[in-house]
């Protein structure tokens, strides 16, 4: 969030999370001279420690609200984040940022029914923000797979409720796919501030173009029977194209997830030219497997911490932490061009109409 919001002109005047391994990983790369990084519980962070920003943005966990989670919803476990995150913009009353930033999964959109997403949108409403909503996939920009909700808000004083009122107007955007436009024309007595945005930019980069040139001999690879077993746990259509690979006259890369299906693992491979989207490891689980195959050979390993960086548009990020909390990190980020797109299209113009505003006293 950090690199793709100082990528669009902003800079981070706080940050916090609960996680000790996170400002491991944080500050191995941006360092923390400053002290900007407060470690600890959001539900327990008192107002003095928050500064006066222009803009507040949270990625809570998406644990309960993701379909592969428990679907515990807003107020279970570590999604709950949120109330946190609204308890503190409430408690810095007149000193509250006039822009806010919500980052989590699509599965928010249909967490308890809509239920979670509208009492979200009714807090942020309360605290006088009036509300956008896009779904933005990173694959627009990296040769990932990563669909993520975004909520903008903005304390503009903008009255916009007539603006859901033709659907016709914002229908068939790349970003509002027809359920979150359902959501919201359902949900037409909640404050919205939609605004036209332009579709995301064509990706010009696939798998191969982002992986380590790593040789034959390099530890990362596995042994020809760990390699074998991971093919033997493909269905036959998966098989199927893994043998097409391995057979084509030619190198080429795909991506394997392991997935219980019918309570048997699973290992099903990509092989469109995007990673699959990538996930926070417990346990050796969820982490992602390159498959490289051809004139009749084909070698696997896991995904490097590098890859990972460029999967999320961070190339140059510092990753001085073992493979597995690097994993765990970069698969619990956001897409840093992503977001930079996000600033540049939806902050933006609602900045520009803070400083333009009578008696404007708000700074990046």
């Amino acid at each position: 969030m950090r690199m793709g919001l100082e990528r669009a002109g902003w800079h981070t005047s706080f940050a916090n999370d609960i996680d000790a391994k996170k400002l491991e990983l944080y500050t191995g790369h941006y360092g923390d001279e400053e002290g900007l990084f407060v470690l600890g519980d959001v539900h327990a962070l008192a107002p003095d420690q928050v500064p006066t920003t222009t803009l507040a943005t949270a990625s809570f966990p998406c644990t309960d609200l993701s379909l592969a989670g428990a679907r515990g919803g807003l107020h279970s476990g570590g999604s709950a984040a949120f109330w946190g995150f609204a308890r503190m913009l409430e408690l810095m009353a007149d000193r509250r940022p006039p822009l806010v930033l919500l980052e989590n999964v699509v599965g928010f959109l249909t967490s308890k029914g809509g239920a979670d997403l509208r009492e979200a949108i009714q807090c942020l409403n309360a605290l006088g923000y009036g509300v956008d909503a896009l779904v933005v996939d990173a694959a627009h920009f990296v040769p990932q797979s990563r669909q993520r909700m975004f909520i903008v808000g903005a304390n503009t004083q903008r009255r916009s409720a007539d603006r859901v009122a033709d659907r016709d107007l914002f229908g068939g955007s790349v970003v509002r796919p027809a359920a979150l436009m359902d959501f919201i024309f359902r949900n037409g007595d909640l404050h919205w501030d939609i605004r036209e945005v332009p579709d995301p930019p064509t990706r010009r980069l696939n798998l191969a173009d982002i992986l380590e040139d790593l040789p034959p001999s390099a530890p990362e690879w596995w042994s020809d029977d760990r390699a074998a077993y991971l093919l033997g746990q493909m269905s036959d259509r998966h098989w199927a194209l893994a043998a097409a690979m391995i057979e084509a006259p030619t190198v080429s890369y795909g991506t394997v997830f392991r997935r219980v299906r019918q309570s048997q693992c699973m290992a099903e491979l990509r092989t469109d030219g995007v990673a699959g989207c990538l996930r926070t490891p417990r346990g050796g689980s969820g982490r992602q497997i390159l498959f490289r195959a051809g004139c009749g050979q084909y070698h696997t390993r896991l995904l490097t911490p590098r890859e990972c960086a460029r999967l999320m548009g961070a190339d140059d990020y510092v990753v001085n932490v073992p493979l597995n909390q690097a994993l765990f990190g970069f698969g619990d980020a956001v897409c840093v061009p992503v977001v930079e797109w996000v600033a540049t299209n939806c902050l933006e113009p609602r900045y520009r109409e803070l400083i333009d505003a009578p008696s404007c006293a708000y700074r990046v």
